[in-house]
């Protein structure tokens, strides 16, 4: 229904973890009930994986106010209520795993890096720019562990660790690299959502823009004073751990300096850093470090009340002065609605259109299939899924025919049982499929390429290993 009905190959680009549990939850509960029970479950896992990693060194209590305070985190309420940005919520439940993993790995855990591998296969599963942003962060820690232990040999680990997780993930890694070809994924980062356009406390031509980039400048600042202040309140903690100490800092500080127009070159040439298009998504790093070192470091519980209901004020002053949460109003949605019960669809993105597509320049009332000529037809649609079309055609003579499905090199097209070359409308992108004079039975399939073969038996393979692995370092142990 994307395009209002020309589709798009959303699902091969984006990753399946967030729709995937969507859908399991919307299968479950009311569809009304999806967004909330969705939110409170992911909330509930990151504040989970939060107590646990606190837990290691902090008493019960502490780590539940860790747990609290890590879930309903500033960004966290930005994300659920002015982004609805729910895959890359979903993947703030990976940030305390990865450093507690790390951290068992950095202290000569071999069997560690087995969770590692899976903390990066599901970072990959779950939202490709925070994936991006958890790669680096892991290559962060790990070139500081590898250089305060003069130890090599975490170089070698972490990448096959990192290996070992993108084989893991290679059913959807392998089809979404190979396939970006097939669409216009440059729209990622078209003006508005480039890295330079999203620094923090830029300025554009766009009013709303700038709003939205005041909210969440606002909201890093809060975080980031908290962060210092918690960090210097931390200094006896620096005394017994150093290591972690100095590690959170450079991870810090790290994740700070990338949200400002200093390190515009960096974003311009690391691989793939382009790709995360909103600097002050290093927020998602920088919100578990703020809860690690408010938790340790003020330790009065008026201090931590005091971070919490200035975190809230911040939040209701944005809400408030500078934008509300959401533009689309009830109106909005209801029309949305109606246009999924009518089979009208709603609007797709640019970078997932197909290469000749022009979403600007389609029909939203075209029929399913029509005549891309002079030729008279009398036709009757079977079949109109997401992955598959049936039909028939009596042409009065040959002529093609144009869908209303956008033209990519996955939809394989046969005519009376007969394989066919299939063409696309110059003007808009339309898959145009030949057929002869009288009845013709057409059927056209989304087929299963060899990049999707290749990277599902990749994975298979992989996890079969990584069980292998996982039962033999268990029977080791035992």
């Amino acid at each position: 229904m994307a395009h209002f009905g020309y589709g798009e190959p959303r699902f091969i680009f984006y990753p399946p973890a967030s729709w995937t549990l969507g859908a399991i939850i919307s299968a479950i509960v009311p569809w009304r009930f999806g967004s909330p029970v969705y939110i409170w479950l992911v909330l509930i896992l990151a504040g989970s994986s939060m107590f646990v990693l606190v837990r290691q060194w902090l008493p019960r209590s502490d780590a539940i106010f860790a747990a609290v305070l890590y879930a309903l985190n500033p960004y966290h309420l930005v994300i659920i209520y002015w982004r609805s940005a729910f895959a890359e919520l979903l993947a703030s439940c990976l940030i305390p795993l990865l450093l507690l993993f790390v951290l068992k790995a950095a202290d000569g855990e071999r069997r560690a890096w087995l969770p590692v591998s899976l903390v990066l296969a599901a970072a990959w599963l779950t939202n490709a720019p925070a994936a991006v942003m958890i790669h680096y962060s892991l290559a962060l820690l790990i070139l500081f562990f590898a250089w305060r232990r003069r130890s090599p040999e975490l170089l070698l680990v972490s990448a096959g660790a990192i290996l070992l997780g993108a084989c893991l993930a290679a059913f959807y890694l392998i089809p979404a690299i190979y396939e970006q070809r097939w669409v216009n994924i440059s729209e990622v980062i078209s003006a508005g959502s480039r890295p330079q356009d999203n620094f923090l406390f830029i300025h554009t031509t766009d009013r709303d823009h700038d709003a939205f980039n005041r909210i969440i400048s606002w909201i890093a600042v809060l975080e980031i004073a908290a962060t210092l202040i918690g960090a210097w309140a931390a200094r006896k903690w620096r005394q017994s751990r150093p290591e972690l100490w100095n590690a959170l800092m450079l991870w810090a500080v790290a994740s700070i300096l990338v949200m400002f127009p200093v390190t515009a070159l960096l974003w311009k040439y690391l691989p793939k850093l382009e790709f995360m298009q909103f600097p002050w998504r290093w927020l998602l790093c920088l919100s578990m470090i703020f809860t690690l070192f408010v938790t340790v470091g003020l330790r009065r519980w008026w201090m931590r009340t005091s971070v919490c209901a200035l975190a809230v004020l911040v939040i209701a002053l944005a809400w408030v002065r500078i934008q509300e949460p959401w533009w689309d109003n009830r109106w909005d949605l209801k029309e949305m609605r109606d246009n999924l019960i009518d089979q009208i669809g709603y609007e797709g993105t640019d970078e997932y259109s197909p290469v000749g597509a022009d979403p600007t320049a389609i029909d939203k009332t075209a029929w399913k299939v029509r005549v891309d000529g002079t030729a008279h037809a009398a036709m009757h649609v079977y079949k109109w899924d997401a992955e598959s079309k049936y039909f028939t055609a009596d042409m009065s003579a040959p002529d093609p025919l144009a869908l209303k499905l956008f033209a990519y090199p996955a939809w394989r097209a046969e005519v009376n049982g007969r394989a066919v070359q299939t063409g696309f409308r110059e003007s808009t992108g339309q898959i145009l499929i030949p057929v002869e004079a009288g009845m013709n039975r057409v059927q056209v399939t989304f087929a299963r390429t060899w990049d999707r073969k290749l990277g599902g038996w990749i994975s298979l393979i992989t996890a079969i290993l990584f069980v292998g692995l996982t039962v033999a370092d268990k029977r080791r142990r035992i």
